[in-house]
Protein backbone atom coordinates (compact mmCIF):
# COMPACT_ATOMS: atom_id res chain seq x y z
CA UNK A 1 0.00 0.00 0.00
CA UNK A 2 1.32 3.29 -0.85
CA UNK A 3 1.47 5.74 2.03
CA UNK A 4 0.39 9.42 1.97
CA UNK A 5 3.81 10.78 0.87
CA UNK A 6 4.04 8.57 -2.11
CA UNK A 7 0.97 10.41 -3.34
CA UNK A 8 1.97 13.58 -2.79
CA UNK A 9 4.75 12.90 -4.63
CA UNK A 10 2.47 12.74 -7.77
CA UNK A 11 -0.19 14.87 -6.46
CA UNK A 12 -0.05 18.38 -6.21
CA UNK A 13 -2.05 18.59 -2.90
CA UNK A 14 -3.84 15.95 -0.17
CA UNK A 15 -7.28 15.88 -0.18
CA UNK A 16 -8.85 15.07 3.51
CA UNK A 17 -12.62 14.34 3.99
CA UNK A 18 -13.87 15.33 7.54
CA UNK A 19 -16.63 12.94 8.47
CA UNK A 20 -18.42 14.29 12.32
CA UNK A 21 -21.22 11.99 12.08
CA UNK A 22 -20.11 8.40 10.46
CA UNK A 23 -22.05 5.36 9.98
CA UNK A 24 -22.47 1.79 9.74
CA UNK A 25 -24.31 1.33 7.07
CA UNK A 26 -26.43 -1.66 6.87
CA UNK A 27 -28.57 -2.50 3.60
CA UNK A 28 -31.42 -5.31 3.56
CA UNK A 29 -32.62 -6.41 0.50
CA UNK A 30 -36.41 -7.16 0.55
CA UNK A 31 -39.00 -8.86 -2.34
CA UNK A 32 -41.15 -5.71 -1.78
CA UNK A 33 -41.64 -2.95 0.80
CA UNK A 34 -44.94 -3.60 3.01
CA UNK A 35 -45.85 -2.09 6.22
CA UNK A 36 -47.15 -3.71 9.46
CA UNK A 37 -45.68 -7.15 8.65
CA UNK A 38 -42.52 -9.01 8.91
CA UNK A 39 -39.84 -8.89 6.04
CA UNK A 40 -37.44 -11.35 5.14
CA UNK A 41 -34.57 -10.12 3.85
CA UNK A 42 -32.98 -11.93 0.78
CA UNK A 43 -29.81 -10.18 0.91
CA UNK A 44 -27.75 -7.87 2.87
CA UNK A 45 -24.25 -5.97 3.05
CA UNK A 46 -22.48 -3.30 5.08
CA UNK A 47 -20.69 -0.32 4.16
CA UNK A 48 -18.58 1.94 5.74
CA UNK A 49 -20.36 4.88 5.76
CA UNK A 50 -20.91 8.79 6.76
CA UNK A 51 -20.87 10.73 3.82
CA UNK A 52 -17.23 11.85 3.85
CA UNK A 53 -16.41 7.94 4.24
CA UNK A 54 -18.45 7.64 0.55
CA UNK A 55 -16.33 10.69 -0.66
CA UNK A 56 -13.21 8.95 0.66
CA UNK A 57 -13.71 5.38 -1.09
CA UNK A 58 -14.45 7.17 -4.37
CA UNK A 59 -11.93 9.54 -4.09
CA UNK A 60 -9.61 6.11 -3.92
CA UNK A 61 -10.98 4.80 -6.90
CA UNK A 62 -9.83 7.69 -8.86
CA UNK A 63 -6.22 7.11 -7.51
CA UNK A 64 -6.51 10.40 -5.40
CA UNK A 65 -4.51 10.97 -2.03
CA UNK A 66 -7.08 10.81 0.10
CA UNK A 67 -6.94 11.09 4.24
CA UNK A 68 -10.25 10.21 6.14
CA UNK A 69 -10.64 12.10 9.18
CA UNK A 70 -13.84 11.20 11.67
CA UNK A 71 -14.99 11.50 15.22
CA UNK A 72 -15.88 7.86 15.61
CA UNK A 73 -16.47 5.70 18.78
CA UNK A 74 -17.42 2.28 20.11
CA UNK A 75 -17.81 -1.09 18.51
CA UNK A 76 -18.70 0.62 15.39
CA UNK A 77 -15.77 2.85 15.46
CA UNK A 78 -13.47 0.46 15.47
CA UNK A 79 -15.47 -1.63 12.63
CA UNK A 80 -15.00 1.64 10.73
CA UNK A 81 -11.74 1.78 11.60
CA UNK A 82 -10.45 -1.66 10.43
CA UNK A 83 -12.74 -1.43 7.11
CA UNK A 84 -11.10 1.65 5.84
CA UNK A 85 -8.06 0.22 6.54
CA UNK A 86 -8.49 -3.00 4.77
CA UNK A 87 -9.32 -0.37 1.66
CA UNK A 88 -6.06 1.40 2.12
CA UNK A 89 -7.29 4.35 2.85
CA UNK A 90 -5.53 6.36 5.39
CA UNK A 91 -7.05 7.44 8.40
CA UNK A 92 -7.32 10.06 11.13
CA UNK A 93 -10.08 9.31 14.06
CA UNK A 94 -10.58 11.50 17.18
CA UNK A 95 -11.93 8.83 19.64
CA UNK A 96 -15.23 10.11 21.09
CA UNK A 97 -17.46 8.38 24.10
CA UNK A 98 -20.87 6.72 22.79
CA UNK A 99 -21.18 4.76 20.31
CA UNK A 100 -20.90 5.64 16.57
CA UNK A 101 -24.04 5.36 14.92
CA UNK A 102 -25.69 2.52 12.17
CA UNK A 103 -28.00 3.89 9.56
CA UNK A 104 -30.33 1.07 7.80
CA UNK A 105 -31.31 1.03 4.56
CA UNK A 106 -34.36 -1.68 3.05
CA UNK A 107 -34.45 -1.84 -0.52
CA UNK A 108 -37.73 -3.42 -2.44
CA UNK A 109 -36.36 -5.74 -5.45
CA UNK A 110 -40.34 -4.97 -7.14
CA UNK A 111 -40.01 -1.68 -7.74
CA UNK A 112 -36.80 -0.20 -6.53
CA UNK A 113 -37.79 2.11 -3.55
CA UNK A 114 -35.50 2.34 -0.48
CA UNK A 115 -36.56 3.31 2.94
CA UNK A 116 -33.48 4.60 4.87
CA UNK A 117 -33.37 5.36 8.83
CA UNK A 118 -30.43 7.47 10.36
CA UNK A 119 -29.72 7.29 13.70
CA UNK A 120 -29.29 10.35 15.18
CA UNK A 121 -25.24 9.96 16.54
CA UNK A 122 -23.25 10.01 19.64
CA UNK A 123 -23.53 13.28 21.12
CA UNK A 124 -19.93 15.10 21.00
CA UNK A 125 -19.15 18.25 23.39
CA UNK A 126 -17.34 20.92 22.89
CA UNK A 127 -14.06 19.82 24.41
CA UNK A 128 -14.07 17.11 21.39
CA UNK A 129 -15.16 20.11 19.24
CA UNK A 130 -11.78 22.25 20.09
CA UNK A 131 -9.90 18.85 19.73
CA UNK A 132 -10.92 18.31 16.21
CA UNK A 133 -10.34 22.27 15.89
CA UNK A 134 -6.67 22.31 17.01
CA UNK A 135 -6.21 19.07 14.52
CA UNK A 136 -7.06 20.99 11.35
CA UNK A 137 -5.18 23.86 12.23
CA UNK A 138 -2.31 21.64 12.36
CA UNK A 139 -2.79 19.75 9.41
CA UNK A 140 -4.21 23.06 6.64
CA UNK A 141 -2.19 23.92 4.00
CA UNK A 142 -2.16 25.93 0.72
CA UNK A 143 -3.72 24.50 -1.67
CA UNK A 144 -4.99 21.14 0.00
CA UNK A 145 -8.71 20.12 -0.69
CA UNK A 146 -11.06 19.55 2.46
CA UNK A 147 -14.78 17.95 1.42
CA UNK A 148 -16.48 18.76 4.54
CA UNK A 149 -20.07 16.67 4.65
CA UNK A 150 -22.91 15.34 6.28
CA UNK A 151 -24.81 16.19 9.13
CA UNK A 152 -23.72 17.52 12.02
CA UNK A 153 -23.98 14.76 15.60
CA UNK A 154 -25.77 15.91 18.83
CA UNK A 155 -23.85 18.52 21.18
CA UNK A 156 -22.17 20.20 17.75
CA UNK A 157 -23.27 24.11 16.83
CA UNK A 158 -24.58 24.70 13.66
CA UNK A 159 -21.60 26.77 12.97
CA UNK A 160 -19.07 24.03 13.67
CA UNK A 161 -18.56 23.26 9.81
CA UNK A 162 -17.91 27.41 9.41
CA UNK A 163 -15.56 27.33 11.61
CA UNK A 164 -13.50 24.59 9.93
CA UNK A 165 -14.08 26.63 6.74
CA UNK A 166 -12.27 29.54 8.17
CA UNK A 167 -9.08 27.66 9.39
CA UNK A 168 -9.06 25.62 6.12
CA UNK A 169 -9.33 28.41 3.98
CA UNK A 170 -7.08 30.50 6.18
CA UNK A 171 -4.57 28.54 5.68
CA UNK A 172 -4.74 28.63 2.49
CA UNK A 173 -6.68 25.55 1.55
CA UNK A 174 -9.64 24.90 -0.24
CA UNK A 175 -13.54 23.82 1.68
CA UNK A 176 -15.87 22.02 0.18
CA UNK A 177 -19.42 22.17 1.74
CA UNK A 178 -21.97 18.67 1.73
CA UNK A 179 -24.23 19.58 4.62
CA UNK A 180 -27.57 20.70 5.16
CA UNK A 181 -30.15 22.72 7.27
CA UNK A 182 -27.99 24.94 9.70
CA UNK A 183 -25.07 23.40 9.18
CA UNK A 184 -25.15 24.66 5.26
CA UNK A 185 -26.85 27.87 6.13
CA UNK A 186 -24.26 29.17 8.85
CA UNK A 187 -21.14 27.05 6.53
CA UNK A 188 -21.75 28.96 3.26
CA UNK A 189 -21.51 32.35 5.23
CA UNK A 190 -17.87 31.52 5.98
CA UNK A 191 -17.60 31.37 2.23
CA UNK A 192 -15.94 28.22 1.16
CA UNK A 193 -14.30 27.33 -2.10
CA UNK A 194 -17.56 25.47 -3.24
CA UNK A 195 -20.93 23.81 -1.63
CA UNK A 196 -22.70 20.74 -2.83
CA UNK A 197 -26.66 20.64 -2.04
CA UNK A 198 -29.20 18.98 -3.80
CA UNK A 199 -32.12 20.69 -4.68
CA UNK A 200 -34.53 20.35 -1.95
CA UNK A 201 -31.61 21.31 0.33
CA UNK A 202 -31.16 24.41 -1.90
CA UNK A 203 -34.80 25.57 -1.63
CA UNK A 204 -34.62 25.00 2.47
CA UNK A 205 -31.62 27.14 2.29
CA UNK A 206 -33.00 30.38 0.36
CA UNK A 207 -36.49 29.70 0.82
CA UNK A 208 -36.38 30.04 -3.55
CA UNK A 209 -38.44 27.39 -5.83
CA UNK A 210 -35.86 25.26 -7.52
CA UNK A 211 -38.80 23.56 -10.44
CA UNK A 212 -36.45 24.16 -13.60
CA UNK A 213 -32.95 24.69 -14.32
CA UNK A 214 -33.00 28.14 -14.33
CA UNK A 215 -35.23 28.27 -10.95
CA UNK A 216 -32.13 26.48 -9.35
CA UNK A 217 -29.89 29.17 -11.42
CA UNK A 218 -31.80 31.50 -9.67
CA UNK A 219 -31.49 29.93 -6.05
CA UNK A 220 -27.84 29.07 -6.38
CA UNK A 221 -27.12 32.49 -7.49
CA UNK A 222 -28.21 33.88 -4.11
CA UNK A 223 -25.58 31.46 -2.38
CA UNK A 224 -22.70 33.14 -5.28
CA UNK A 225 -23.49 36.31 -3.52
CA UNK A 226 -22.79 35.06 -0.31
CA UNK A 227 -19.34 34.33 -1.69
CA UNK A 228 -19.07 31.02 -2.16
CA UNK A 229 -17.06 30.61 -5.45
CA UNK A 230 -18.90 27.89 -6.80
CA UNK A 231 -22.49 26.43 -6.25
CA UNK A 232 -22.85 22.30 -7.68
CA UNK A 233 -27.11 21.26 -7.54
CA UNK A 234 -27.37 17.38 -7.37
CA UNK A 235 -30.80 16.37 -9.02
CA UNK A 236 -30.81 12.80 -8.95
CA UNK A 237 -31.64 10.93 -12.29
CA UNK A 238 -31.98 14.57 -13.84
CA UNK A 239 -27.86 14.92 -13.35
CA UNK A 240 -26.32 18.00 -11.81
CA UNK A 241 -26.21 22.18 -12.02
CA UNK A 242 -23.07 23.93 -12.08
CA UNK A 243 -22.62 27.71 -11.45
CA UNK A 244 -19.88 30.03 -10.98
CA UNK A 245 -18.67 33.58 -11.45
CA UNK A 246 -17.38 31.48 -15.30
CA UNK A 247 -21.06 30.66 -16.04
CA UNK A 248 -23.14 27.54 -15.67
CA UNK A 249 -23.86 24.01 -16.83
CA UNK A 250 -25.79 21.16 -16.70
CA UNK A 251 -24.86 17.83 -16.99
CA UNK A 252 -26.81 15.09 -17.93
CA UNK A 253 -26.64 11.91 -15.97
CA UNK A 254 -26.27 8.72 -18.31
CA UNK A 255 -28.65 6.17 -18.02
CA UNK A 256 -28.18 3.37 -15.22
CA UNK A 257 -30.13 0.81 -13.75
CA UNK A 258 -30.66 2.29 -10.18
CA UNK A 259 -30.05 0.24 -7.84
CA UNK A 260 -29.46 2.42 -4.33
CA UNK A 261 -29.38 6.19 -4.89
CA UNK A 262 -27.58 6.47 -1.27
CA UNK A 263 -24.39 7.75 -1.39
CA UNK A 264 -24.32 8.81 -5.52
CA UNK A 265 -24.66 12.40 -4.03
CA UNK A 266 -20.89 11.79 -2.54
CA UNK A 267 -19.14 10.15 -5.07
CA UNK A 268 -20.32 13.18 -7.14
CA UNK A 269 -18.16 15.34 -4.67
CA UNK A 270 -15.82 13.16 -5.06
CA UNK A 271 -15.53 13.53 -8.66
CA UNK A 272 -15.90 17.18 -8.88
CA UNK A 273 -13.33 17.57 -5.89
CA UNK A 274 -10.70 15.13 -8.51
CA UNK A 275 -10.98 17.13 -11.53
CA UNK A 276 -10.72 20.58 -9.83
CA UNK A 277 -7.79 19.39 -8.43
CA UNK A 278 -6.27 18.42 -11.22
CA UNK A 279 -6.89 21.29 -12.87
CA UNK A 280 -10.28 21.02 -15.00
CA UNK A 281 -12.66 23.30 -15.78
CA UNK A 282 -15.85 23.20 -13.77
CA UNK A 283 -18.02 21.65 -16.24
CA UNK A 284 -15.29 19.16 -17.15
CA UNK A 285 -14.94 18.38 -12.96
CA UNK A 286 -18.88 18.11 -13.19
CA UNK A 287 -18.58 15.97 -16.23
CA UNK A 288 -17.00 13.62 -13.72
CA UNK A 289 -18.48 14.25 -10.81
CA UNK A 290 -22.10 12.96 -12.73
CA UNK A 291 -20.46 9.93 -13.91
CA UNK A 292 -18.98 9.00 -10.64
CA UNK A 293 -22.76 9.53 -9.01
CA UNK A 294 -24.16 7.37 -11.54
CA UNK A 295 -22.01 4.70 -11.34
CA UNK A 296 -22.78 4.50 -7.48
CA UNK A 297 -26.43 4.69 -8.20
CA UNK A 298 -26.37 1.80 -10.03
CA UNK A 299 -24.44 -0.79 -7.57
CA UNK A 300 -26.10 -1.93 -4.23
CA UNK A 301 -25.46 -0.66 -0.61
CA UNK A 302 -23.04 2.50 -0.68
CA UNK A 303 -20.71 0.80 -3.16
CA UNK A 304 -18.96 3.39 -5.60
CA UNK A 305 -17.69 0.85 -8.47
CA UNK A 306 -14.36 0.97 -10.27
CA UNK A 307 -12.60 3.61 -12.98
CA UNK A 308 -13.52 1.63 -15.85
CA UNK A 309 -17.32 2.09 -15.20
CA UNK A 310 -16.67 5.61 -14.14
CA UNK A 311 -14.69 5.89 -17.61
CA UNK A 312 -17.56 4.49 -19.82
CA UNK A 313 -20.31 6.22 -18.11
CA UNK A 314 -18.40 9.73 -17.90
CA UNK A 315 -17.84 9.07 -22.09
CA UNK A 316 -21.99 9.16 -22.15
CA UNK A 317 -22.95 12.38 -19.66
CA UNK A 318 -23.42 14.95 -21.80
CA UNK A 319 -22.24 19.11 -20.11
CA UNK A 320 -24.86 21.80 -22.01
CA UNK A 321 -23.60 25.91 -20.95
CA UNK A 322 -26.92 26.99 -20.05
CA UNK A 323 -27.16 30.93 -20.50
CA UNK A 324 -26.81 33.03 -17.81
CA UNK A 325 -27.70 35.38 -16.55
CA UNK A 326 -31.14 34.36 -17.93
CA UNK A 327 -32.74 37.13 -20.32
CA UNK A 328 -35.69 36.68 -17.97
CA UNK A 329 -34.04 36.66 -14.98
CA UNK A 330 -35.25 39.84 -14.13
Amino acid sequence: MRSCQDFMLSWPAMIYTVTLNPAVDRELTVPELRFDTVLRATAWRVDYGGKGFNVARMLQVLGAPVVALALVGGYSGRFLQAGLADLGIPTDFIWIDGETRTNVSIVGQADGHVIKVNEPGPVVTPAVLATLLTRVTALARPDDWWVLAGSLPPGLPADAYAGLIAVIQGAGGRAVLDSSGPALAQGCRARPYLVKPNAEELRQLTGLPVSTPTAVLRAAQTVIALGVAHVVVSLGEAGAVALSTAGAWLAHSPPVRRQNPVGAGDALVAGLVWGLAQGFDLSEALRWGVACGAAAASLPGTAVGDLPLVERLRRQVVVARLPWPAADAG
